[in-house]
């Protein structure tokens, strides 16, 4: 059904019937209507963050989900309740054959990245450091140092550029000997 407009009359078609005569009704025996339509979305919190009552203009922050029109805004900690979704961290680690000095690859790696920082020997068994306070540089052996990060985007760049600077000292280092 759609609105035509013909020679200046408007008509409403209703249909094309291959076995029927059209049928046309002219606009002015076409009652008006108009559609509002609420733009407004409304989200349920559940769970967790349902247990608070907010006020107005207070944030909360949580996941939203669109189940079957109808939005709700869940905790991470009930993602599994709700879903088939399950969170996990991961923590990575990685040993790297370095037969260099661990001051020397702690003074190159400063000059790379802008936040390198010892740790105290209490926190870590032996010498270590952090690198842009996501991951551990440690003096293993003398031949081994070892990395460690808890696995998100930013920390497993930082993880591969570390690792990369690494390998490109122990080239330097070999290369010179």
């Amino acid at each position: 059904m759609f609105m035509a407009d013909i020679a200046g009359v408007r008509v409403l078609y209703t249909g094309d019937y291959s076995r029927e005569e059209d049928c046309h009704l002219c606009a002015v025996e076409i009652p008006q209507f108009s559609l509002y339509f609420n733009s407004e979305k409304m989200a349920k919190t559940i769970r967790r963050l349902a247990e608070k009552t907010l006020e107005v203009g207070e944030s909360v922050s949580g996941f939203l989900v669109n189940k079957a029109f109808t939005c709700q805004i869940m905790a991470l900690d009930d993602l599994h309740v709700f879903s088939q979704l399950s969170t996990e961290n991961i923590s990575q680690r990685i040993t790297i054959a370095y037969n260099g000095a661990f001051g020397v690859l702690k003074h190159r790696l400063k000059q790379i990245f802008e936040s390198v920082e010892s740790l105290p020997d209490e926190e870590s068994e032996g010498p270590a450091f952090r690198v842009h306070e996501r991951l551990t540089v440690k003096y293993e052996s003398e031949k081994h140092i070892s990395l460690h990060w808890r696995s998100d985007p930013i920390s497993d760049m930082v993880s591969d550029s570390v690792i990369i600077s690494i390998l490109l000292i122990l080239i330097l280092i070999t290369s010179y000997c």
